[in-house]
């Protein structure tokens, strides 16, 4: 048998570029970045069940079928699009996130063969960015079963660093398979009764109209968090619970329990050898590999000290409340000096492009002021103008002259941060703007809404700088 794979793809793409004899309109994203494709209903509808039910659910109008897809971008959709018509997927000058758009997306199509290749690719290829959004990514993992893979990265993580998930601020918003898929774990490295009482904490949260105090709780209440717990409480390891912590912790909620566990869970404490119905399971295996031990508490600046770089790990996580001085969860690399290393522009470019995660620290010259900025992705020199940065944001850090830092996040989205080899670091509104003046800096943040609030009270719009230093950070794990 003869195959010409290639040449099917050629043609079928052309016929997607020429729009010839296109019955389909889809329109895609939301304004003011819609686009229109014109494709033809037999292909799409041959190629995924998802465009499938999408048709069958349309009735045509003007002789064309027209389906909105409001939540998928355009960037993602040409990828798409030419998937379906060519089975070729170009990865080509995409962020990490765009891929993990990618995969959403493809799972959304039922694109399964491509969902497992991408999941691939982002675990293989990727691993840092993944560990660097971490929380985000084992969210997004468990949303759908299709991503065992992402799962099972995400998993064998947390088993060894429990607080990554357990003592974050979303751990109550966690799915509720996500923390299923934790308790069943044998190698969960928190003891026991820590593990009740986030289980605890997390049905509470997930249980509404319950009293703060658990003392006024009455029997209605302690049955709502019942049935909210119920395919959580079998997979506690009650009989591995020392006898003091069953009394302060188990006790108070015993009602939730169904009640020959509960009164087995007394009789062993009474009479360890003594047989129970109820199942024990196995205590949690502790790991015999001594884990690394956490890298030394320094910072390698000479701008920002160790509370600052606490500060910026808070607000890169969004924690209401800031990390302690010595769990600082990033490790933060120096990429460049500008004393060190110089401050023209190609020489930020040679060592920074292409590297996700980066902190910019400057030093105002002639002054304590420090100022800062935070860009989550890829710096991309090649993407020539202003594109969105999710999660970046600017900052001045507290000093001798000035109590609180103030944070800036970024308002607007779709004109984060301004990307081109004639500048340095610029997020629009502030950084390194005048390519002739390595040591000229602008701040006209006070006078754009790309970034609220203002982190500077001058009206000088340049500044010239002492020295700036650029960081790569990366998570801890």
């Amino acid at each position: 048998m003869l195959t010409f794979y290639d040449k099917l793809s050629q043609d079928f793409t052309k016929l997607l570029e020429s729009e010839y004899n296109y019955d389909t309109i889809i329109e895609v994203d939301e304004q003011p970045d819609t686009q229109l494709f014109k494709v033809h209903s037999a292909i799409i509808y041959q190629r995924s069940s998802y465009l499938q039910q999408k048709l069958a659910n349309t009735i045509k109008g003007n002789n064309n079928f027209n389906i909105k897809l409001p939540n998928i971008s355009v960037k993602t959709f040409n990828i798409v699009i030419k998937y379906i018509y060519g089975g070729i997927v170009s990865l080509e000058n995409l962020e990490t996130s765009d891929i993990l758009d990618l995969l959403i997306t493809f799972n959304e199509f039922n694109f399964s063969e491509s969902v497992d290749r991408l999941q691939t690719l982002l675990i293989e290829d990727n691993a840092s960015w993944l560990r660097l959004n971490f929380s985000h990514i084992y969210q997004i993992s468990f949303q759908n079963e299709n991503f065992k893979a992402l799962q099972q990265f995400c998993n064998e993580i947390i088993i060894k660093h429990p607080n990554l998930i357990f003592d974050s601020d979303d751990f109550t918003s966690l799915q509720e398979n996500a923390l299923i898929s934790l308790l069943k774990h044998d190698e969960l490295q928190l003891d026991e009764s820590v593990i009740w009482d986030k289980v605890i904490l997390w049905g509470k949260a997930q249980t509404p109209n319950l009293p703060s105090d658990y003392e006024q709780w009455n029997k209605e209440n302690f049955k709502s968090l019942k049935i909210t717990l119920k395919n959580c409480l079998p997979h506690i390891r009650y009989f591995q619970i020392p006898a003091d912590e069953v009394l302060d912790k188990i006790r108070p909620y015993k009602k939730i329990l169904e009640k020959n566990l509960w009164d087995d869970i007394m009789a062993k404490l009474a009479s360890p050898n003594k047989p129970v119905t109820s199942t024990i399971l196995l205590p949690r295996k502790k790991l015999t590999t001594q884990l690394p031990p956490r890298k030394s508490m320094s910072i390698p600046s000479s701008i920002m000290n160790l509370e600052h770089a606490v500060e910026i790990s808070s607000w890169i996580d969004q924690r209401s409340t800031s990390y302690d001085i010595t769990e600082i969860p990033y490790e933060f690399k120096l990429l460049l000096r500008g004393s060190r290393d110089g401050f023209d522009v190609k020489t930020f470019h040679k060592l920074c492009d292409n590297i996700h995660g980066l902190i910019v620290v400057i030093k105002v010259e002639n002054s304590n002021e420090i100022l800062g900025e935070y860009n989550p992705l890829d710096w991309n020199s090649t993407n020539n103008g202003l594109t969105k940065a999710p999660g970046s944001f600017i900052f001045s850090l507290k000093n001798e002259n000035m109590k609180e830092s103030i944070l800036s996040r970024v308002n607007d989205q779709s004109v984060a941060i301004f990307y081109d080899q004639d500048h340095g670091p610029w997020f629009n509104g502030f950084g390194h703007y005048n390519p002739d003046g390595p040591k000229n800096w602008r701040y006209s943040g006070s006078n754009s809404n790309t970034y609220q609030p203002p982190i500077r009270n001058t009206v000088d719009i340049y500044f010239s700088i002492d020295d700036y230093e650029v960081f790569q950070i990366s998570k801890n794990v």
